[in-house]
């Protein structure tokens, strides 16, 4: 019997070792992970450079509360700022479902108890958190925990909004690829409409960039390539190569005083080392990123086809014809990890840092799954 709640429904595979992108099973079996802990493991397993750079941390200093200075906190907030490409003001959290409550109460506190109202997209995904989860426009995942927090408004699509919006609305939040919803991405003409119309409304646009930003698309954020400046952006589950780490950062200078917000372990030592080691990496290693990318794009439409595909960079989906669980379970047949996303989509995420003989691997595996 086990202590465990059950709240996960797990496969029947346990790992014990990983190099690259590649897992060793504890019944040693070697898998390709084109899944990378949903999007996390940036630099793939094992990365030596990471892990010397947390275990010399680790035997400085790992914690001291948020009550004292750290300087690494402030290097961090730095370096976000100068890879998004414009000014942003940042708080450290544990999660990207943290990040996104930090991200509602900015908000929030932007409207002065006037406005209060943020409308986000169905099948969008924000957190489990009975805030984040309120955002979050899919009414299954809610049900059993009514009612959600008032406030929160959904539409079916982007071109939607501006009607949604009334008196009582502060902000719109969006991912511009929704993970869980198909892997889709907006269209960016209706994106620059949509930052340019809350603008015009003094209406605070938020991206949740949790799945989609730290070079998974290949810029440092999807924002990027749509050519917007959001006010508030939320980033977690890459930043830290598997540490936990999540980042609210807004272009509004005072969206929190002292006493608003608060974590106990947010932006400790060991999270923020984690977080520029990996940008570090990343930042040198871009080519190959790029590289990787246009690989994995070319083996994507050679195994699906083109029209079938969804996403960008190393965020991508699969649209099926047939059930997408049970083509994961092939894939688990052939020693690789794939992804499940919206009802029909199976979704990639590999590590950015992914070898070009295990993406080919990866696919050599995806043929043997296509055949039955």
């Amino acid at each position: 019997m086990s202590n465990l709640l059950q709240n996960y429904a797990r496969f029947d595979l346990e790992f014990v070792k990983g190099e690259g992108a590649t897992l060793f099973s504890k019944d040693g079996r070697e898998f390709i992970d084109f899944a990378s802990g949903i999007g996390v493991v940036s630099l793939g397993h094992g990365n030596l450079e990471f892990g010397k750079a947390i275990s010399e941390q680790v035997g400085k200093l790992v914690h001291v509360s948020n009550l004292y200075q750290n300087s690494l906190q402030e290097k961090l907030a730095s370096e976000i700022s100068k890879l998004a490409g414009f000014p942003l003001y940042s708080f450290f959290a544990n999660s990207g479902a943290e990040a996104n409550e930090g991200a509602i109460k900015i908000a929030r506190k932007y409207g002065k108890g006037e406005r209060f109202e943020i409308i986000s997209l169905k099948d969008s995904f924000h957190g489990r958190t009975l805030g984040s989860l309120s955002a979050t426009g899919q009414e299954f995942l809610q049900t059993d925990f009514k009612p959600m927090l008032e406030g929160f408004k959904y539409v079916e699509k982007i071109s939607e909004i501006a009607e949604a919006v009334s008196e009582n609305t502060v902000a719109v939040m969006i991912e511009l690829i929704r993970g869980e919803g198909g892997v889709e991405a907006l269209r960016k003409e209706e994106v620059l409409e949509l930052a340019k119309f809350l603008k015009s409304r003094d209406i605070l646009l938020i991206v949740d960039e949790v799945q989609s930003g730290v070079f998974r698309t290949g810029k440092f954020l999807a924002s990027n390539h749509f050519g917007i400046e959001p006010d508030i952006i939320t980033l977690a589950k890459g930043i830290g190569n598997g540490f936990p780490i999540g980042v609210v950062a807004t272009k509004l200078e005072n969206g929190f005083s002292a006493g608003d917000h608060g974590s106990t372990f947010g932006g400790n030592y060991l999270a923020t080392s984690s977080a520029l080691k990996t940008l570090e990496i990343l930042q040198r290693e871009e080519k190959k990123v790029l590289e990787n990318i246009e690989l994995f794009s070319k083996e994507l439409e050679k195994s699906f086809g083109k029209e079938r595909l969804t996403g960008l960079g190393l965020m991508r989906g699969v649209k099926l014809d047939s059930d997408v669980l049970e083509f994961v379970k092939r894939c688990h047949s052939q020693n690789l990890l794939t992804l499940k996303s919206g009802n029909n989509t199976l979704r990639f995420l590999p590590p950015l840092l992914i070898s070009e003989k295990e993406i080919k691997s990866g696919f050599e595996k995806i043929k043997n799954c296509l055949k039955g």
